[in-house]
């Protein structure tokens, strides 16, 4: 992981960013002109969102472009905008983030003396990711193309009267007034474990929709205690204390929804092997005899809607979603496609950047949809060791 300093080539820096990762662009930038904003459209970034400033005053005085709103629109990104904003942070997917003083501007690319950070460190990333996150929840509804032609009405009217200085603060401010403060912790704390696992529920044949509830589906394979693996092969990369991310199997549309996450133990023949009566109570136990068994876990309230889209990671990681393509993308052989890393797998070890990634957004489901409460977890089944 590196960190660099930089005072100047920043249209190469950002190039080079996207050319390395042209997917989940995140940017804030106080300042926009259209021929920067074009600068970044030409990879054709998927998904892109912008936090930036809504005074109609700073596009009545030429230093953003109410033209380089339209064209993020346009090319299907997403703005939201915030009083007061000062802050430059670019975030490219999990490969890089740049901090500057350099609004998505041309002057501040190719003329001003600006400087800033630019670095590929998984924990600098992962906090950018949470500071943006923290304004673009504080920052209101997505911009529309009514409101842009509304205010280009708006500034178009105070042109054509002079477009006197002293009357910009007549123009009205119409981003969100973000009073709280975004409070980091300290970074290395955001990767909980050594090891981390996706474990997948469900089979190709055997999808849940997004409305199916998370507790129907804690109560129905009991994996609030323990994760069940097949009969045929012992699970024994999971040491004691991995961080166990539990999915789903969904469908309309297709995908894996992390829905809770859990400590691991080591598998112990045995003590870790489902029992005749566990067997005839649940007959599936047959086939997914063996256990890797859980403690402290928790779950996103209600339904799997609410829950965290693998697919969505696998698309803003690539080959760094898991331990396995990471490596191979790494020394150039082998596979380095995750959607190909997981078939036919019980379960699939995370990459840093892949716990970090799934950690933040399952808080944030937590956060904003609350957990299923510890009540109701403990009316169901648990386990009797003898």
């Amino acid at each position: 992981m590196t960190s660099r300093l930089v005072d100047a080539g920043w249209v190469g820096e950002i190039d080079n960013a996207l050319a390395a990762e042209p997917r989940d662009i995140r940017i804030i930038s106080p300042f926009l002109k259209n021929g920067a904003v074009k600068r970044i459209l030409s990879r054709e970034p998927r998904p892109l969102r912008v936090i930036t400033r809504f005074n109609l005053g700073d596009f009545a005085d030429g230093v953003s472009d109410l033209s380089s709103l339209r064209s993020l629109l346009a090319a299907g990104g997403k703005v939201r905008g915030i009083r007061h904003l000062h802050a430059k942070v670019y975030v490219f997917g999990s490969r890089r983030s740049i901090v500057t003083s350099a609004n998505l501007t041309e002057a501040a690319l190719t003329r001003n003396h600006e400087f800033g950070l630019v670095t590929d460190d998984a924990e600098v990333i992962s906090a950018c990711c949470r500071y943006f996150d923290d304004l673009w929840e504080r920052g209101g509804t997505d911009l529309t193309l009514k409101q842009i032609d509304d205010w280009e009405s708006a500034v178009t009217s105070h042109l054509a009267v002079g477009g006197l200085r002293h009357q910009l603060e007549r123009l009205p401010d119409f981003g969100a007034d973000a009073t709280a403060r975004f409070v980091p912790g300290p970074p290395v704390a955001r990767v909980e474990a050594e090891q981390a696992f996706v474990k997948f529920l469900g089979e190709g044949g055997n999808r849940v929709s997004l409305s199916f509830a998370t507790r129907d589906e804690i109560e129905s394979a009991l994996c609030h205690w323990a994760l069940a693996y097949p009969s045929t092969k012992r699970p024994r990369a999971v040491n004691d204390g991995a961080r166990m991310f539990i999915g789903r199997l969904t469908c309309d549309p297709a995908d894996i929804v992390i829905f809770g996450r859990a400590a691991g133990m080591r598998h112990l023949p045995g003590r870790d092997d489902a029992s005749a009566e566990e067997i005839k109570e649940r007959p599936w136990k047959e086939t997914w005899s063996h256990y890797i068994r859980i403690h402290h876990a928790e779950f996103v309230a209600g339904t799997m809607a609410n829950g965290v889209s693998l697919n969505a990671m696998m698309g803003a990681l690539g080959p760094d979603a898991f331990l396995s393509t990471q490596r191979n993308h790494a020394r150039g052989d082998g596979n380095t496609n995750p959607y190909k890393a997981y078939r036919q797998q019980a379960a699939v070890e995370l990459s840093s950047q892949g716990q970090l990634w799934l950690s933040d957004r399952l808080q944030s489901a937590l956060n904003l949809h609350g957990s299923v409460p510890q009540d109701e977890l403990n009316k169901l089944g648990w386990p009797t060791l003898l």
